[in-house]
């Protein structure tokens, strides 16, 4: 692809969390073009804000990358998975 040598591209599938009437979005990343943590990463965010990369989950697939993440964020308050600006 025709891409700069330091662009990222990734393919992104889009789930929803709901947690005690709140919602945010986990984009799993799928690494097309680029350096990631790994092939597959599973990213909290709220759009314009991402999770903490503790967070994240990673994996050599896309379920595996979800899950990971899910067994990271279970039993958390969904504003405890974002950096606070103090």
């Amino acid at each position: 692809m025709d891409l700069h040598q330091k662009d990222i591209l990734t393919k992104v599938t889009r789930y929803n969390l709901i947690r005690n009437g709140r919602m945010i979005y986990i984009d799993v990343h799928q690494k097309i073009q680029g350096t990631l943590a790994g092939d597959f990463i599973a990213v909290p965010n709220l759009v314009n804000i991402v999770a903490k990369p503790e967070h994240q989950g990673l994996g050599d697939n896309e379920q595996k990358a979800l899950e990971d993440c899910l067994k990271k964020v279970k039993g958390l308050n969904l504003e405890d998975l974002f950096p606070q600006n103090n």
